[in-house]
């Protein structure tokens, strides 16, 4: 009876590990960037809610939103009906990054993107980076 118990309380113990490990996961582990590069307004209002709902369940979670070529309208200052939201998931921690080689071809200024915005010189190597850092990626959009 005795060898019964211990076996069955080895077997019990090594089944629960896999469980236990990610129950005591750190929250703040999380690291996804996001990759906007389409010029469909309506992915760019599903992005804000995706953030948000990435930020409702993970709230300590590095998200970074990598915007480039045809995307960089969900940045632009002009006529921007989604200012608010990119405001008020930076004050989040969400990092809004803005291709400066798409701004280079399409002759646009910093000054008409929002202010919230940081700058990295190519999208595409800013995604590279964070995968080989880790990093989740996620294609923004549908």
């Amino acid at each position: 009876m005795k060898k019964i118990l211990f076996w069955a309380l080895a077997f019990w113990c090594i089944a629960s590990l896999p469980s236990f490990s990610q129950k005591t996961k750190k929250m703040n582990e999380h690291a996804i960037v996001f990759h906007l590069a389409t010029p469909d307004t309506a992915a760019y209002r599903a992005l804000t809610k995706q953030l948000n709902n990435v930020l409702e369940v993970w709230p300590t979670a590095k998200l970074e939103v990598v915007v480039h070529n045809k995307g960089i309208g969900f940045m632009k200052k002009e006529g921007n009906v989604l200012t608010s939201q990119i405001e008020a998931l930076t004050q989040k921690g969400v990092v809004f990054a803005v291709c400066e080689n798409t701004m280079k071809s399409q002759k646009i200024t910093k000054d008409q993107i929002l202010t919230v915005a940081q700058y990295v010189p190519v999208a595409l190597i800013e995604l590279a980076l964070k995968q080989e850092e880790g990093w989740s990626y996620i294609k923004a959009g549908f």
